[in-house]
Order: C-alpha cells, then sequence, then structure tokens
C-alpha cells in the first residue's frame, strides 16, 4: 500500500507565506496541508502575533520547528556559539542553513511531500528547491506552478516526442496545432527553455499543467503517486495588492511591520517600514528598516548591537556598525535619502510601494 503524501507549507512570518495559508484553506479545503515555522528564537513579537491570528483562522496548529532541540540556548545562539561568534552575512548564510533548512528536512524525514511555496506572481525568482528526491515544491501563486528542475526535465529536447503525445491524447483546447507546433521547436540558443515555457503557458496554463502532471507519472517525483491533483485547473496569478486583500479580508491582518510610519525631516514628511519577516537583526535589512528597528524596537537593536560588539571588525552591514547607525544626525541623513528615493514613486492602494527594490534580496526560506 502507498503511503499518504504529506501536504506542507512553511510560515516565514512573512506576508505572502501567510496570504498562501490562507488562500490554500479557502480553494483546496479537502487537501490536508501541515504547517510549520522554523522558530529561530530571534524573531520579533510581530512574527508570532501574526502566527497566533493565523492558527485561529486555518482552525489548527502550526508546528514550531526548533533546531537543537535540547539545548540550554535558543537556536540562532546555539550556532552562534558553534561559529564561534562569526556573524551570519550574505556571504556566508549559515542562519538559513542552521535554523530553516535543516529543520525542514529533518521535519519530513524521508516521506514523500508537496511543499507549497509562497512566491507570487509578480516576482521573478525561483526560492528555495530541496536538493532532496522526496521534497517537490509546487508555487500557487504564480502562472506557472511547477519548479525549473521539474520544467528543465519535461521540456528538454528529448521529451519533445513524449511531450506531443501527452498533449494529443489527453488535450481539448482549441489551441492544440499551434501547442503541438511550439513544442516540436527545440530549445536553443535562440529559442529558450523560458521563452518554451512562456509560450505553452500563454496558449493554454491549465492544459500545460495536465500535462505535466501526466508526464510525472513516469518519473519518480512525489507527484508521481497521485491520482489527481487540484492545483492543476488554477490559473489564477496572485500579485502583491491580491497578498494584501487576503490577509485584510481574512481578518488575519497585514504584519504589524509592514504597516507604513510617518517620520519628518527637513520639514518634509515620509513613511517607512520595514520590508521583510525574519531575525530582527537579519544583514539584508536596508539601513531605513535598521532606524525602523532603532525607532520602534530599541530593545532589539541593542541585542543586535551586542553581537556587533563581541568580535571587534564583525558587522551587520557592510558598510557601518549599528554604533554609528544609531547617531540622531546618520538616522536623520539615512531618514533623507531614503525620502529622496521615493519621492517621485507613487502610492499603491494597499501601501506606498516602499516594498519595490526591497522585495528582491534575501532568502526565500525567510521572507516569502
Amino acid at each position: 500500500m502507498t503511503k499518504e503524501i504529506r501536504h506542507v507549507l512553511g510560515i516565514s512570518g512573512g506576508k505572502d507565506s501567510a496570504a498562501l495559508a490562507i488562500y490554500m484553506k479557502k480553494n483546496y479545503p479537502n487537501l490536508n496541508i501541515e504547517y510549520y515555522t522554523c522558530d529561530t528564537g530571534k524573531e520579533l513579537k510581530e512574527t508570532y502575533d501574526l502566527i497566533e491570528n493565523l492558527e485561529s483562522f486555518l482552525e489548527k496548529p502550526i508546528q514550531k520547528l526548533v533546531s537543537k532541540k535540547g539545548s540550554s540556548k535558543d537556536p540562532f545562539d546555539h550556532f552562534y556559539n558553534i561559529y564561534k561568534g562569526y556573524l551570519p552575512s550574505t556571504s556566508s548564510r549559515w542562519c538559513t542553513k542552521n535554523l530553516k533548512i535543516d529543520p525542514f528536512e529533518e521535519f519530513v524525514g524521508n516521506e514523500q511531500v508537496i511543499s507549497y511555496v509562497g512566491i507570487r506572481g509578480d516576482e521573478d525568482r525561483e526560492g528555495y528547491i530541496s536538493r532532496k528526491s522526496n521534497i517537490q515544491s509546487i508555487f500557487p501563486f504564480r502562472k506557472n506552478i511547477w519548479s525549473e528542475d521539474v520544467i528543465s526535465k519535461v521540456l528538454t529536447n528529448d521529451n519533445i516526442k513524449s511531450v506531443e503525445e501527452i498533449y494529443k491524447f489527453s488535450s481539448n483546447t482549441i489551441n492544440i496545432d499551434r501547442i503541438i507546433e511550439i513544442v516540436n521547436q527545440p530549445i536553443s540558443s535562440k529559442f529558450t527553455m523560458q521563452q518554451k515555457l512562456n509560450l505553452l503557458l500563454d496558449q493554454d496554463i491549465k492544459e500545460f499543467n495536465r500535462v505535466i502532471f501526466e508526464y510525472l507519472k513516469v518519473t519518480d517525483y512525489p507527484l508521481s503517486r497521485e491520482s489527481n491533483f487540484p492545483l492543476i485547473d488554477n490559473d489564477e496569478i496572485l500579485v502583491r495588492d491580491d497578498i494584501f486583500k487576503l490577509l485584510r479580508e481574512s481578518g488575519v491582518g497585514v504584519p504589524a511591520y509592514y504597516e507604513p510610519l510617518k517620520f519628518e525631516v527637513d520639514g518634509k514628511e515620509g513613511e517607512y517600514m520595514r520590508s521583510r519577516s525574519g531575525c530582527y537583526f537579519c544583514f539584508f535589512q536596508q539601513k531605513i528598516e535598521w532606524v525602523w528597528l532603532l525607532e520602534q524596537h530599541p530593545d532589539m537593536y541593542e541585542k543586535a548591537k551586542y553581537y556587533e560588539n563581541q568580535k571587534e571588525g564583525f558587522t551587520w552591514n557592510q558598510t557601518e556598525s549599528l554604533t554609528e547607525l544609531a547617531d540622531p544626525k546618520r538616522v536623520e541623513n539615512i531618514k533623507r535619502d531614503y525620502l529622496n528615493r521615493h519621492k517621485n514613486k507613487p502610492k499603491s492602494s494597499a501601501l506606498l510601494d516602499i516594498l519595490d527594490d526591497s522585495e528582491s534580496e534575501g532568502c526565500a526560506s525567510c521572507f516569502i
């Protein structure tokens, strides 16, 4: 008897993963999804508030995964000591591996798992893809719900005839002639896999999904063990405004750190907020986000400074220490620079478009 496949969805504390949990419960209530979050011990209070609100909406617990259970220290401090006071950075993301990826892979073990990831339809990134063959990622908000490894396997030139046969056998679309023409065009330097993918999706998203699902039955992917998969009939594409709408209309609410707060410099008024979830001292933060932490959570700012001061020359960001950044004149300059960069940007219906350039940076395991 084939063991049942597990469906899991990670809650980072960010808006997108929270909205995805809401979306999946509303649209696919029959999927027995397990929700989890990786607790680093260094999250903002607002993150824990969001998880509590989500649990009420989902009517089921969100499992808290903690790396190195039994340690006398919280997960971050446990590994911080192992790395002898070496702070994580963009070039050494030991926090992501040890505090996010490893607990997740331990949580799923060797069981067959579908992992749902909240990357939106207006984002151009892939996100974390496990190297473990028993974990398959699905992206419900995107036009293309399949991961890059699946697309590469299916659309390789060696599979042209197989894909053509599946389309001919199972497709009812009126665009079948054009689709077959696209399928038979080999990938080359002048016709990339991404171009081929986009053309096939443009013809019919649902038909494309059915073909991929049918092809997966002859592979070792977890979905090869399923007789049906409801998401293949989903052609919705959700973007940022949709995410905020889902959060607000569900009653879960937008995480408090996304709500804009006013500031004034040189007699001009601006707004700032945090653009990401994750640890309060995350090295991916922009300068203005460090100012946000300084002004909204001064106790946490002091804790972040403590880590810097433990080892000479180590700083969370590349250009200055948190002691230097906290100088009132420096804070004023950061706000001034930030205001000047955003003064000509339009306001969205949900929030200032403050998130635009910062969302593309960071680790998908932490911030989605």
